[in-house]
């Protein structure tokens, strides 16, 4: 017992090995992964990275042009920012805030215009 009394003395007054994390934050490096962001206009709603997602918690509606993500669910592998074609995914290298709540991201795209109008616009 008193073999320990040394460690145990250290332990109590010497300096803390951890961090107190929400007084003390830690700074992100370049490749964190942390929040999934979606420029919507730019996306074309073709369904890769709910392909892609190990988690299936993207959900793309195509004839609706809405793009639906469980944050719940994301284990944030990126794999869907990766197989994006039009590269409008991006994985934000910051931290969210602790949850109570389950929250859904729902992103609506713009209609598509009817192929009629687009060759009347070219044609302009």
């Amino acid at each position: 017992m008193l073999e320990m009394t040394k460690n145990v003395l250290q332990n109590l007054l010497g300096k803390s090995s951890t961090r107190l994390y929400p007084f003390t934050k830690r700074e992100t490096f370049p490749s964190f992964r942390g929040t999934l962001d979606i420029n919507v206009d730019e996306c074309i709603f073709c369904g890769t990275c709910a392909k892609k997602c190990p988690s299936q918690c993207i959900e793309v509606d195509i004839k609706g042009r809405v793009w639906t993500c469980d944050t719940f669910a994301c284990v944030y592998c990126s794999n869907c920012v990766e197989a994006c074609p039009t590269q409008c995914m991006t994985m934000a290298p910051a931290t969210k805030p602790p949850a109570g709540a389950k929250d859904l991201l729902i992103y609506k795209g713009k209609p598509k215009e009817p192929k009629e109008k687009k060759a009347k616009a070219k044609a302009e």
